[in-house]
């Protein structure tokens, strides 16, 4: 059986001082993709929710990818490479980078673990030099573009747990075979992977999970203070 050390990131507000997914509706209404006023109010209360641990993911992914079905993946990449361009380049900060590599300068088997979708999370992955992404994957009809739909088991609350072992499966591990495992999150919803690894580091916690980390002793780090 394979041995490894596992370095695990959650990305928007831990590699990255913003929500990505939500950042990239805010771009498709400035593109003139999706209305302002009734888009905007709905990505904010799916935003909310998501902060408050009640997120319906399946409801969001639908909502989250209408824009892509309706303008088709053509358009929606070319749209992405300036979201990347314009927003996410700004984002993307030093001190983030090096925690990254020096777990890759350690032999550490890097991956990063997102609640938010492959297509918003895989070139912002790509930026950090990480191979191995664990995002929710989107169900596609045979011309590649999404439905809507989830597929398999969403990397959200729980979900997490779940994708990095099928990950670990597929590589002939198991948790038992990782001799060491990090995870740094700033949200209350990777509890459950928090509490999983050996060492969990709250990461620009929000303030349910700094009470959390407060309580158990967890080191807590402040990529963006």
């Amino acid at each position: 059986m394979k041995r490894m050390k596992l370095a695990l990131f959650d990305l928007d507000h831990t590699l990255i001082p913003m929500d990505s997914d939500f950042e990239w509706g805010q771009f498709t209404v400035r593109l003139g993709w999706r209305d302002e006023g009734s888009f905007s109010q709905a990505n904010q209360v799916f935003y909310d929710q998501y902060k408050a641990g009640t997120l319906d993911i399946a409801a969001y992914i639908r909502f989250a990818t209408a824009a892509i079905r309706e303008h088709g993946m053509s358009k929606s990449i070319a749209a992405h490479a300036q979201y990347m361009s314009d927003v996410v380049q700004k984002n993307i900060k030093n001190q983030a980078l090096e925690l990254v590599r020096q777990h890759q300068a350690a032999g550490d088997e890097v991956v990063i673990v997102t609640a938010t979708n492959e297509f918003v999370t895989r070139p912002i992955a790509d930026v950090f030099g990480v191979k191995h992404l664990i995002a929710i994957e989107l169900e596609r009809d045979a011309s590649g573009l999404p439905t809507g739909e989830i597929k398999g088991v969403p990397s959200f609350r729980e979900g997490k747990v779940a994708r990095v072992e099928q990950w670990l499966a597929q590589r002939g591990a198991t948790w038992r075979s990782v001799t060491q495992s990090t995870f740094y999150s700033d949200s209350i919803n990777d509890l459950p992977l928090l509490e999983k690894v050996t060492h969990p580091v709250a990461t620009n916690p929000d303030d349910r999970l700094r009470a959390v980390a407060e309580a158990r002793g967890w080191p807590q780090l402040n990529l963006f203070p």
